[in-house]
């Protein structure tokens, strides 16, 4: 025992910090501080490093009596079971950078393709042909929409929740689905109506980290990013789609989820995001990690059951920004999501819970087929529709980086809206009013034939800009980053890209001490992806 203490003397000698233990406590995240005195209590959490963790790094996790359960390479960082007790100790580590939870997180066509103008890339050839994108998400069952002269796209698959089952909460189907399905369960002589996704030639990577109950965790995710980078060359994935989240804790900078998503995205991997279902309790609401910049982050449209664009809206409960914290100017555009029809994972979760949205094979067909289809709601079958379009973009240009796909997409978007639009929610009555700013929609409307056909070009990052609210003259400007392409030229001038009436003026609700500043007001409960919050208090139905 003396010698191990010893030992400890010595590790722990050259690798604390200077200084008083409260003065690293800055690299605890803030939901880590209130278990320091626990003295019983175990907790799993994510260390980051300034550089890969070595042996003695991870010694010196032993040492405090640490159990490590993964070391991660997409970033320098381990998952560790820990007295909550050390956890100053761990801060205190020279090499150590940030210290968080392994936290809990959870998931999120009849006419979505026409609506952001995807048959016209069908007519020309690009259907998303040889490009893989990988799915993190609860799942992909195996569905005859996804398999092309009897083989499966599904090319891949992997677990990191432990289970063996293909789908069993029925999220990342539908989502898979609105990418790559091809229609096969509704076209023929006896069906009136197509159920097709936007890139229906596409092979998907099944990358499974929710649970049953639509759950994961961080690490869950970090490990299938990290997987899909791995991957990338055998299976060309060039398109990630998380139609995920959780709430922001701390600055994208520290936050692990974001700096996997910063890892896939400097790899050559696009990354489409969620921004969240949490609108509906005002501005700075954008789920982690659709607050990292690099990202694209995909807020909701309602198509109001027509392919045309001019009667479209807002989702009410599409999350606004600019984000928590850091205030990153998102979502970065938005896309159709409200009330999509798409794959039906049979006996999963969604399905035995919401049998109502279980689409009745008479809405499609003049025979009575068993139903192969369902509706959901939500941001999180939006993005998809992003992943797609991306998908399509690589297809006709596989030389594309993820900036400049990102770029063009929102340049190219639609910027006719309308200036508010209300939404009664029919349960409570309580009607909401949408403000169309850059904070709602983002750049606009995805148009995948105009983002086709464009040509324009970057030589820097396509990093969302940041907000700032100066108190004097009661005005929010856009603040560029130096290294992103923004306001450089006439090309990629803020009007070029966001439109000519973006920004909202310190009177609104957006800059209130209770919407940017104030977590309580921003988040509620910790229950983000909830039924409540995911599909409002229409239990599926979203707004009807």
């Amino acid at each position: 025992m003396k010698k191990w203490m010893r030992i400890l003397g010595v590790v722990l000698g050259g690798w604390l910090a200077a200084g008083t233990g409260s003065a690293q406590i800055t690299k605890l995240a803030p939901d880590l501080i209130q278990l320091l005195n626990l003295n019983n209590l175990f907790t799993t959490v994510i260390v980051q490093y300034q550089a890969p963790p070595t042996g003695l790094d991870i010694l010196t996790l032993q040492l405090l009596g640490g159990v490590v359960k993964q070391t991660f390479s997409a970033i320098p960082a381990v998952l560790v079971q820990l007295p909550a007790i050390n956890l100053l100790s761990i801060a205190n580590i020279l090499n150590v950078v940030y210290v968080s939870p392994d936290r809990s997180l959870a998931g999120m066509l009849d006419n979505t393709p026409q609506t952001v103008n995807a048959p016209a890339a069908w007519q020309l050839g690009y259907d998303g042909s040889g490009i893989g994108v990988a799915v993190i998400d609860s799942g992909i069952a195996n569905h005859p929409d996804l398999y092309s002269n009897g083989i499966s796209r599904v090319v891949y698959r992997q677990s990191f929740n432990g289970s063996s089952q293909t789908d069993l909460f029925g999220h990342g189907t539908h989502v898979a689905g609105i990418i790559a399905g091809n229609g096969l369960s509704s076209t023929g002589p006896t069906y009136t109506k197509t159920f097709k996704g936007i890139a229906p030639n596409v092979h998907l990577i099944d990358l499974r980290v929710l649970d049953q109950n639509g759950a994961g965790t961080d690490s869950m995710v970090i490990a299938a990013v990290q997987e899909a980078i791995a991957l990338k060359s055998k299976y060309n994935i060039r398109v990630i789609n998380l139609s995920l989240g959780r709430p922001v804790y701390e600055s994208y900078r520290f936050d692990p989820l974001c700096r996997a998503v910063q890892a896939a995205w400097k790899a050559g991997i696009t990354v489409v995001v969620a921004a969240g279902n949490l609108g509906r309790n005002g501005y700075a609401t954008i789920t982690a990690p659709g607050n990292a910049p690099q990202v694209i982050t995909v807020g909701a449209m309602k198509n109001m059951g027509t392919p045309g664009r001019a009667d479209d809206q807002i989702a009410s409960y599409s999350s606004k920004g600019p984000s928590y914290i850091d205030l990153v100017v998102k979502p970065d555009l938005v896309a159709p999501g409200n009330l999509t029809n798409s794959l039906l994972a049979p006996g999963s979760t969604l399905a035995v819970q919401y049998p109502q949205n279980v689409l009745p094979a008479s809405y499609y067909s003049t025979t009575n087929p068993p139903s192969q289809y369902f509706t959901l709601s939500g941001t999180s079958m939006a993005t998809p529709v992003v992943s797609g379009a991306a998908a399509i973009l690589l297809q006709k240009n596989p030389s594309l980086t993820p900036d400049t796909i990102k770029a063009r997409l929102m340049k190219t978007a639609t910027k006719s809206f309308p200036a508010y639009s209300t939404a009664t929610d029919p349960t409570t009555g309580v009607t909401y009013t949408s403000n169309y700013d850059l904070f709602t929609v983002g750049a606009g409307y995805l148009d995948i034939n105009a983002a086709l056909a464009s040509t324009d070009t970057l030589t820097k990052t396509a990093l969302s800009p940041i907000a700032t609210y100066n108190a004097g003259t009661n005005q929010a400007y856009v603040t560029m980053d130096s290294s992103a392409v923004w306001g450089t030229s006439a090309v990629w001038g803020t009007s070029a890209v966001w439109g000519t009436s973006v920004l909202i003026n310190g009177t609104s609700a957006v800059w209130g001490t209770s919407a940017v500043w104030g977590t309580s007001a921003v988040w509620g409960t910790s229950a983000v992806w909830g039924t409540s919050a995911v599909w409002g208090t229409t239990s599926g139905f979203g707004e009807n």
